[in-house]
């Protein structure tokens, strides 16, 4: 059963009170408040130590004293109102208790300046918060390209004059007039270094393995701090966030530790040449940064549900930084990882995505004048009839997207329950060498993914040197339009070539999205869609040039202009094959004209990603997050899904008709009773009762709370035993000769919430997604029958799509 925190209106006894009551589809739903009651809460210095597997000290339990009006034996209990690790957050519970917070403020404003300025600091900490997000999210960002596109370039060689240049600063800085691959004096292969010739037998080997060399020691690296510093700091990070913004604790996982080596380690498994992206994890790093300064604002560090604004309004800052997409950003905070999402917070990741996206354009970390990665300039209007091939496109990178899930999800379940997963960091090293042999050969895949998509999207021009833009053409004018012209040897060698790194790449990325070092997936699915729809754009080109007069062209190739674009095809299959991997859509299209600049071509991504999506969800239900979501166990409920089967609360709450229910009566129970309930059950919560016998509900104690507030008693209040009577209720319990009682009215959650057991289940997933519950007890006749738990929800929707219950791990 689950711990449901301190809610609303039960610090003390109310000396007026009003209640509203709702009475919705048998629900009942009561809010007690009163205007007496104000609980103060203060950070006391007790920790709570912990078994979680990540040292993080700002991630230790921030501990609250609620300190009650009252007689002696209510003293400060310090921890109350907190959660353990891998719990759920009640939301119901923290917004109320932000909503008192925020009352009192309000109420104390008249009293004095100091009581105004308290107000008005409250008042804009949100939007200060979110600034300082989005300036250290965006400083972070420029230091992790700067540092991946030099390392990256330091397996092919180093600028003796200064070896803090990647390639390109190195030939720009010594004003060489154009910056081309193939001839720049400044820059120096490691075979040059060692005295080779620069091109020959020799100094291929020694280059080869120096970049076999220089990626195992990056993957080495990363992985071994990964592994000795934060176990956390692997994967993407996605998944994980989606679970957090659901309303789940996992300590440690947006702590400091896990930001720091997240970021060296991106930067080093970047560096290697696996196929990874570095945009998946600036989610996860922009996320522990607004984690961290959350704990700036008592506001937001103290409450966890006023705290998941920040993380929504921090993801999307993230994918601004990653793509130098802002409005994106915003747009995939909303669709994709956020799960609660107010307006207010909506205005706060649009500025928080601003703020972040002007600090990277300022760094400039691309040497270019745009803040993105891919800046294309395509003049041509795209012809009605090729929406046809962006359809097919899109269908194409749903079923690459269906392959490469399924198989990575079998390559992850592999590894999870074999003894493959014991050695991380051999996985990692062999992962690598392997990558790295076969990539080493192809030009393609030895280049950094990035500039392989900036390849596949640029158009063909004069100054375009490489195999994918050998025409037939003569540029006899500089200034004529490039005419559409006959593919020549060049061009189906690159296609050759193309067509091996699109198999190695799906291979490679199957295999490395997983292993424990951080790693992305948007970059290596932009290129695996890339690569596809380069070979098409090619195919629709090349017909488009032996058949002008079709009537498909309808007159527009006919003046021998060029009217098909390739690198537009490329554009479109990349978004497909995202799309199909993430099964996002809104986002994506806005992501991808953002990136490329390219507005004019809405119409193509959007039908590209509507097609990658339909057919994605025909072949298999999930997304690559969500799926992960379920492979690890979390307790995430969906949404979006919809919930259609007939079953009722009554056959799901624990426990069933004919077991017994663990519950703790008002005031019959001794202190020995409540001890010996709380070692022979695991739950994490009781319902109080008036009675055994009667089973009327008076409330719900939290077993935490409960814990706590017995080891205090034991501590401060005297007389207390093993014979005190445990109470619930305000009135004064009849005079007896023994110990003192012990009063726990305080930790008692007078207004729980409460269904019928005749209530549809389609009702109860309905509360437990829209309203954030961890629990509800079930009721009949006003009779105590049960408890429904979030678990007991998750597990009861898994068996009725008839999967495994009990790969819900947590509660």
């Amino acid at each position: 059963m689950e711990k449901h925190p301190l809610k609303r209106g039960t610090a003390s006894t109310p000396t007026h009170s009003t209640s509203y009551q709702s009475f919705t589809n048998g629900t009942r739903v009561t809010y007690v408040h009163s205007d007496d009651d104000m609980i103060d809460i203060t950070t006391s210095g007790a920790t709570d130590i912990r078994s979680a597997r990540v040292p993080e000290d700002d991630e230790t339990n921030v501990n609250y004293s609620v300190s009650f009006s009252g007689a002696h034996e209510t003293a400060d209990i310090p921890g109350i109102g907190q959660y353990d690790d891998f719990h759920t957050i009640d939301w119901q519970r923290d917004i109320a208790r932000d909503r008192m917070r925020h009352r009192y403020i309000i109420k104390k404003k008249q009293d004095s300046l100091w009581s105004l300025i308290e107000g008005a600091h409250d008042a804009w900490s949100g939007w200060l918060c979110v600034l300082l997000v989005g300036l250290f999210t965006g400083v972070v960002a420029g230091v992790i390209d700067i540092g991946a596109s030099w390392m990256t370039d330091l397996k092919f060689g180093i600028c003796p004059q200064a070896f803090w240049l990647n390639k390109e600063q190195c030939c720009w800085s010594f004003n060489e007039t154009s910056f081309d691959v193939g001839n720049c004096s400044q820059w120096l292969t490691w075979a040059e270094v060692l005295g080779q010739a620069k091109e020959g037998a020799g100094s291929y080997i020694i280059s080869y393995l120096f970049y076999i060399v220089w990626a195992l020691l990056f993957a080495a690296l990363s992985a071994s701090l990964v592994r000795m510093f934060a176990p956390y700091a692997c994967g993407s990070g996605i998944p994980e966030i989606k679970t957090i913004l659901s309303g789940f604790i996992i300590r440690g996982y947006l702590g400091k530790w896990t930001l720091i080596i997240k970021s060296v380690g991106l930067i080093l498994s970047v560096s290697a040449g696996l196929s990874l992206g570095k945009e998946g994890p600036m989610v996860h790093i922009a996320c522990a940064i607004g984690n961290i300064l959350s704990y700036l604002f008592p506001k937001y560090g103290r409450n966890e549900a006023k705290k998941r604004e920040i993380l929504s309004a921090a993801a999307a800052a993230g994918v601004s930084v990653a793509f130098g997409a802002p409005i994106g950003g915003v747009l995939f905070s909303l669709e994709e990882v956020s799960y609660y999402f107010p307006l207010k917070t909506l205005w706060r990741s649009f500025f928080c995505a601003l703020i972040a996206a002007f600090i990277l354009r300022s760094i400039n970390p691309f040497g270019n004048e745009h803040s993105v990665l891919f800046f294309v300039e395509y003049n041509k209007p795209w012809i009605f009839f090729e929406l046809i091939p962006f359809i097919l496109l899109g269908i194409i990178g749903g079923v690459i997207a269906t392959i490469f899930i399924k198989a990575n999800l079998y390559w992850c379940r592999y590894r999870k329950f074999s003894k493959l997963g014991q050695y991380p960091v051999t996985e990692v090293l062999v992962v690598t060498v392997i990558t790295a042999i076969i990539a080493y050969p192809n030009p393609y895949t030895r280049m950094n993914t990035s500039q392989l998509i900036y390849l596949l999207f640029s158009q063909c021009g004069i100054s375009n040197t490489d195999n994918l833009c050998d025409y037939n053409r003569n540029f006899t004018d500089v200034n004529s339009a490039i005419e559409i012209a006959a593919a020549g040897p060049g061009v189906y060698q690159a296609i050759w070539l193309l067509i091996l790194a699109l198999i190695l790449k799906l291979v490679m990325t199957i295999f490395t999205f997983g292993i424990k070092v951080p790693c992305g997936l948007f970059i290596p699915s932009l290129c695996l869609g890339a690569i596809v729809g380069r070979i098409f754009g090619i195919g629709v080109e090349q017909l488009a040039y032996h058949y002008p007069k079709t009537f498909f062209f309808s007159g527009e190739c006919y003046a021998g202009d060029d009217c098909i674009t390739p690198g537009l095809y490329a554009m479109v299959g990349a978004a497909a094959v995202l799309g199909g991997v993430t099964r996002m859509t809104v986002s994506l299209v806005v992501i991808m004209f953002e990136l490329t600049g390219g507005v004019r071509y809405i119409v193509p991504l959007m039908a590209a990603a509507m097609a990658s999506k339909w057919v994605g969800d025909a072949l298999g239900r999930q997304g690559i997050y969500d799926a992960h979501i379920a492979l690890n166990g979390y307790p995430f409920l969906d949404s979006k899904d919809e919930f259609a089967h007939t079953s009722l609360a009554a056959d799901v709450m624990q426990p069933k008709r004919n077991e017994t229910l663990s519950v703790i009566t008002q005031d019959s129970m001794t202190m020995d009773d409540v001890e010996n309930l709380l070692k022979e059950t695991e739950h994490n919560g009781y319902p109080v009762v008036v009675s055994r016998e009667s089973q009327y509900l008076v409330g719900f104690v939290l077993r935490r709370d409960l814990n706590l507030a017995i080891a205090n008693a034991k501590r401060l209040v005297d007389g207390i035993c093993g014979q005190s009577l445990v109470v619930f209720s305000s009135g004064n319990p009849p005079q007896t000769l023994g110990p003192p009682p012990l009063k726990l009215k305080k930790i008692l959650d007078m207004a729980p919430i409460t269904i019928t057991d005749q209530t549809p289940m389609e009702t109860v997933v309905d509360m437990f997604r829209k309203l954030g519950l961890r629990q509800t007890l079930v009721t009949h006749n006003g009779r105590l029958l049960g408890v429904i738990t979030k678990k007991d929800v998750l597990r009861h929707v898994k068996q009725m799509d008839n999967e495994d219950p009990s790969s819900v791990l947590f509660n």
